[in-house]
């Protein structure tokens, strides 16, 4: 994950007769990024993704007073497999057992507390939660509703090579100082693939402990496994068991 840096020499330019700061091109992964010079806070970031020119492809994060910009593709075997499994899984939860919204990648989830607004790979909100005010469903500039306001029930993030300092240092802060009871974590880039739960403390988030690779959730009232097998050609097939 890199961050897109403001830089110095930003001259002004004249548009429409009125003086607009310019804002800053910035070259990764093959991919030209430009961030507008009006993009200074997290309302400004909330605009700018409604804007046509917002580029759609990436994960783009407004973090801390800066934006964060992840222009690389997603592997297949460490980081699609994964986040389809939990898609399946908790999505499936979500219509009977647990019922409540389970929102896949793409979804914009703005939280004004922790000053954050992103894609967070998966997304959950419990029925209690959309009936009540800790959450707002937001339309977007045409048509139909693209961004949660507030504080869900579970997030998931699945790290990449790209995201290690985001999903493992700033996120574990800024999700709770969002106040978010659930954050899963899922690392399969290695050989052993890694799968935690945090869970909201009062001053900060604690590991939930794992017990026969079992680790239990509070939000869904259910304990889970993260099964991980090999094909004959070394690539990783995933099964998100429950209890």
């Amino acid at each position: 994950m890199k961050t897109v840096e403001r830089k110095p020499r930003a001259r002004s330019k004249s548009v429409n007769g009125k003086t607009e700061r310019q804002g800053t091109w910035v070259f990764m992964n093959d991919v030209n990024l430009y961030v507008p010079g009006w993009v200074v806070d997290i309302d400004s970031f909330r605009r700018w993704t409604d804007d046509k020119d917002y580029p759609d492809r990436g994960c783009i994060w407004w973090l801390r007073g800066e934006v964060w910009a992840d222009m690389s593709k997603e592997q297949i075997f460490s980081h699609l497999a994964v986040k389809q499994e939990f898609f399946r899984v908790l999505g499936n939860l979500a219509k009977t057992e647990c019922p409540g919204m389970l929102i896949p990648d793409g979804l914009l989830l703005s939280n004004f507390a922790a000053d954050i607004s992103g894609n967070p790979d998966a997304t959950f909100i419990s029925a209690p939660t959309l009936d009540s005010d800790r959450v707002r469903l937001i339309e977007g500039a045409n048509r139909g509703f693209v961004e949660v306001q507030g504080t869900p029930d579970m997030v998931l993030e699945v790290v990449s090579d790209s995201s290690v300092k985001k999903d493992l240092e700033l996120l574990i802060e800024d999700y709770w100082k969002a106040q978010i009871p659930e954050y899963w974590v899922v690392d399969a880039r290695e050989e052993s693939t890694r799968f935690d739960i945090w869970k909201l403390g009062p001053r900060g988030y604690r590991k939930a402990p794992v017990r026969g690779r079992w680790i239990a959730s509070s939000v869904f009232a259910k304990s889970f496994r993260l099964d991980v097998q090999e094909d004959r050609f070394k690539r990783k097939n995933y099964t998100l068991e429950v209890r």
